[in-house]
């Protein structure tokens, strides 16, 4: 089978293009890509493909990099096709070279797709780079998802028709039709670890133990990829959308198998996160241990992800640079009123309300201001404010006061819960609070004519 055969072939059974598509081919001017070109131009009349050439000139390699950028405009006019180029000072950018160009990339990729210049990118990944991928991934303590390696289909709408052929084939093709492509000095650099891989590692390994050694890591890509969406589709929890940190309970994972367990974990730090860069083993093997711990309460961080536990949940959140809420609030509140709690994400409602006396009180939620011996019926201002270590209070049904320190622990709050707890005060007396509601001293019974309301609710 020809080349174009077989590509036509890959293309077709993963549904890359669909009849009409517009098709950014990346052309970087290597080898790989140029081909990608030629073969899509032959490709295109039956799949009913228009086609535009598409450039990135990184800014990494000076006036290599600005005669790469013309070889590629040379190949758009040559063949009468939409081009399109980004120019970036990649340098320039405070990362990690190989990552702040892949962003660079994906961003003018995205921004084509989204501005319906194309509908979808080609690039010209290769067998080749998927052997040197996985390899990669497998020293570096990668897992299953790791080692699914680069996929055929990929967000916003990347495709890369040309994953089952070598780039020892497609040179071969290029040379036998006299087509020229630049070669990029930085591949030879044997400081970086891919051409390491390329030049050293991985031929040593195919000469040692297996000459189809990139078609045996291609597989286990396959393989890999496959399990991953295969478990992708039975695993999808019910998770809250939104910056909200992800609270769960420690039994979505204590009671599923170990296997079911890790998969649940990368999901919920991917949720958080928004991706898994950095998230090696140890960190999946980090979190198991603290669901099995005894230990009620523990913490560990992540690359950008702070995760905790306290009792029988974990929480989840991503780590950034704004600040936290202040630890402490107090507001001067008048009745009728409602108050927004720090973080924005619960209110107070408070409301005097007038009772016929035959109805019963809301327990907990209705205060009889009664006992405060008010001059007048004017309702007081009263304080609303968190919880602070030593605040104690008698509650309801209980004949003595207690710590709501002791309460939190009795109650399994957890740890996080407790920092914005609202306690409602007169002259310092505690007359509510959050969930153990209304001071004995102060709870509505049946007989109250005139009550304070108070109500919590979500935003």
């Amino acid at each position: 089978m020809s080349l174009a055969a077989r590509v036509a072939a890959f293309a077709a059974r993963h549904r890359m293009f669909r009849p009409g598509d517009r098709v950014g081919v990346a052309v970087s001017g290597g080898a790989d890509s140029v081909f990608l070109l030629h073969l899509l131009r032959e490709l295109a009349p039956n799949l009913d493909l228009r086609l535009a050439v598409v450039h990135i000139e990184h800014g990494i390699r000076g006036n290599a990099s600005l005669a790469d950028a013309e070889f590629v405009r040379n190949f758009a006019t040559q063949f009468d096709l939409p081009f399109h180029i980004h120019r970036a000072d990649v340098p320039a950018v405070d990362d990690n070279l190989e990552q702040a160009a892949r962003r660079v990339r994906t961003g003018f990729y995205q921004k084509l797709i989204e501005t319906g210049c194309v509908t979808r990118i080609a690039t010209g990944h290769t067998r080749s780079d998927q052997a040197e991928t996985v390899l990669y991934r497998v020293l570096r303590g990668s897992g299953l998802s790791g080692l699914s390696g680069i996929h055929p289909i990929a967000e916003p709408g990347i495709v890369r028709p040309l994953l089952e052929l070598t780039r020892d084939e497609i040179e071969a093709c290029l040379r036998s039709q006299s087509i020229a492509w630049r070669e990029d000095e930085t591949n030879a650099d044997r400081s970086y670890a891919r051409n390491r891989l390329r030049h050293e590692i991985l031929p040593l390994l195919a000469d040692a133990f297996n000459p189809r050694l990139e078609q045996a890591l291609a597989n286990l890509a396959t393989l890999a990829r496959d399990e991953e969406d295969y478990w992708s589709a039975q695993l999808q929890p019910k998770l809250p959308s939104g910056n909200q940190p992800l609270i769960i309970p420690i039994t979505l994972l204590t009671n599923e198998p170990t296997a079911v367990a890790r998969r649940l974990i990368r999901q919920f730090i991917e949720t958080t996160k928004g991706d898994l860069r950095q998230i090696d083993f140890p960190h999946i093997e980090r979190v198991l241990e603290m669901t099995r711990s005894s230990e009620g309460n523990d913490r560990t961080q992540l690359p950008g992800l702070d995760i905790m536990r306290s009792f029988e949940w974990l929480r989840f959140s991503k780590i950034t640079n704004a600040p936290a809420p202040p630890r402490d609030y107090a507001y001067i509140v008048q009745v009728p009123g409602i108050v927004e709690l720090p973080g924005g994400f619960s209110r107070i409602t408070l409301q005097m309300l007038e009772k016929s006396g035959t109805g019963q009180s809301a327990s907990g939620k209705e205060l009889d201001l009664t006992p405060l011996n008010l001059p007048s019926a004017d309702v007081p201002n009263l304080e609303l404010r968190n919880w602070r270590p030593g605040d104690k209070y008698r509650r309801i049904g209980r004949p003595t006061e207690e710590k709501i320190k002791l309460m939190f622990q009795e109650n399994r709050v957890p740890l996080w819960e407790r920092r914005h707890w609202p306690i409602i005060t007169y002259n310092e007396i505690i007359l509510w609070t959050r969930r153990f509601g209304a001071a004995a001293d102060f709870a509505a019974g049946p007989e109250a004519r005139v009550v304070l309301r108070i109500d919590e609710s979500d935003e």
